[in-house]
């Protein structure tokens, strides 16, 4: 056979051109959702829906597409497209569409479709998945002693009390929610956002006791646990905002609205790790989210070094919002944020818990990049002992001037330097030490201990260290490290020992 020329081979591929129909992208769709690889199979139907935007099939198995990413109400109104414009013989559209209202929560319309299914099409392939629906809803109706219309009114209300904490109507949704819950005292949604709008009025006191009041009834109640440790965060109560985030980052929900829920409460308390986490398994999985969604995606997702994730999230949020523009989080507007991460100290500079940012200043004080101490200075979110402790490390780079701040802060740095030096050149990864005592540091001072024996509070603090790490160690060895008597030692665990409540 002879040789080919490129004329000839260019013709031959002109004759036979590749036409991608609707049909061709459904196929795609449907093998996607087989495996199920949801985001895909949305992309896929809704291009073969562009292309032949008629097709009943090919819109029903989006809004089944749809059921599954947790779109209800969207699957719903291509459910009544189908049924009101385009094939009103798709009974089966009405059983989906029961089924998306119970999710809602809407349980007349979900009866109301169920019943519509079973007059329509007795015979119907889902009849008896249908008439298991109406048992749940009977169930559900008995167990709360209320109807189905009182339900749906029940919800309705819910939500003209959250529009209005949107819009900033905080007295009427006050009002409104106090209504609610005083008519149905275990609708716990109703609470959880009561105590957000006393929180955004400033009266945290009755936000927290409203909080608390859901979690004694409603234990592992996941809107309620997420809204307190918020609130912890503003009032910056750092040990108990630890201890809640380590809670919450052992729980994995299967609802979308309790992964969404989850990953933007991380993301406002500046765990970026965690909120990355969620938020961007909820996208993968095709969640198509609000401003708020994009908001703690883009924040998230540059704070934890994915940079084109987080420029693409962006332009969602303007698309939504154009007034966001000029507070991106690579515009240095980042809430709360100390310092632009230029040094590797600056990360901790910009921690969320004051041993974080006290280890942070220490850092700096060893390299050769010196810190301003304004931020912290004019920054009212953080307290006394930070400020004074940044004023120490600024007065260390300028030799000239002299510290007159008190001599706790300078003996808290002390402490920290002992641990630095005596441990300086071995292979160990000792970060944890120094946050350990930035820790302990705080709660001495606000125990008002005195620190002015710096070489027993090294030394206690990295004996007590390595016991809680189970790295073998004595008191001898110690002791004799930091060149003190072992009974001096022990006198000093024993105070550290009660603050860790060993």
């Amino acid at each position: 056979m002879g040789k080919r020329t490129y004329t000839e081979v260019q013709q031959t591929a002109l004759i036979l051109p590749f036409v991608q129909t609707g049909e061709y992208y459904f196929n795609k769709g449907l093998k996607a959702y087989r495996k199920r690889d949801l985001n895909s199979a949305r992309k896929y139907l809704q291009r073969a829906i562009q292309l032949e935007p008629r097709d009943p099939m090919f819109l029903c198995q989006l809004a089944v597409v749809l059921t599954d990413l947790g779109n209800y109400q969207q699957s719903n109104k291509l459910h009544a497209t189908i049924l009101n414009e385009i094939d009103s013989d798709m009974t089966e559209c009405m059983y989906f569409m029961a089924n998306n209202y119970a999710h809602l929560g809407l349980f007349q319309e979900s009866n109301k479709y169920a019943t519509m299914y079973l007059k329509h099409d007795p015979d119907g392939e889902f009849v008896e998945d249908t008439e298991d629906l109406l048992d749940l809803l009977s169930i559900e109706s008995a167990d709360d002693d209320i109807d189905f219309e009182v339900e749906d009114e029940l919800i309705l209300k819910q939500e003209q009390a959250r529009e209005l904490l949107e819009t900033g109507n905080l007295q009427e949704a006050i009002e409104l929610l106090n209504e609610i819950t005083q008519e149905y005292p275990e609708f716990w949604s109703a609470y959880n956002n009561l105590a957000l709008a006393h929180f955004y009025t400033g009266e945290i006191a009755t936000a927290s006791r409203l909080l608390e009041e859901v979690l004694a009834k409603n234990p592992g109640n996941l809107h309620a646990l997420c809204n307190m440790l918020v609130f912890l965060y503003y009032q910056r109560k750092n040990r108990k905002v630890k201890e809640l985030t380590k809670k919450l980052e052992c729980i994995y929900p299967i609802l979308v609205e309790h992964r969404y829920k989850l990953g933007a409460t991380f993301g406002l308390i500046g765990r970026y790790d965690l909120a990355f986490k969620w938020l961007r398994t909820l996208q993968r999985q095709g969640f198509d989210g609000d401003e708020t969604f994009y908001y703690w995606l883009a924040y998230s997702a540059y704070f934890t070094g994915n940079i084109s994730i987080a420029e693409n999230a962006w332009k969602r949020v303007i698309e939504d919002n154009p007034d966001k523009k000029g507070t991106e989080p690579w515009s240095g507007d980042r809430p709360n944020s100390l310092l632009t991460i230029s040094h590797p100290h600056d990360k901790w500079l910009q921690g969320d818990f004051i041993e974080e940012r006290l280890y942070g200043l220490f850092l700096a004080s060893k390299s050769n990049s010196p810190v301003s101490c304004i931020d912290l200075k004019e920054n009212q979110l953080y307290s006394t002992l930070e400020k004074e402790f940044a004023e120490f490390v600024w007065h260390s780079f300028n030799k000239k001037s002299i510290f007159k701040g008190p001599v706790y802060i300078e003996d808290g740095y002390k402490v920290a330097d002992s641990l630095f030096k005596h441990n300086q050149g071995t292979d160990e990864f000792l970060e944890e030490l120094y946050l350990t005592w930035f820790m302990l540091y705080d709660q001495l001072m606000n125990e008002e201990y005195s620190l002015s024996n710096t070489l027993a509070w090294a030394a206690a603090s990295e004996f007590v260290w390595r016991t809680l790490q189970q790295q073998p160690t004595t008191k001898k060895h110690i002791s004799e490290k930091y060149e003190i008597s072992q009974s001096t030692l022990s006198k000093y665990v024993k105070i550290v020992q009660s603050l860790f409540e060993v």
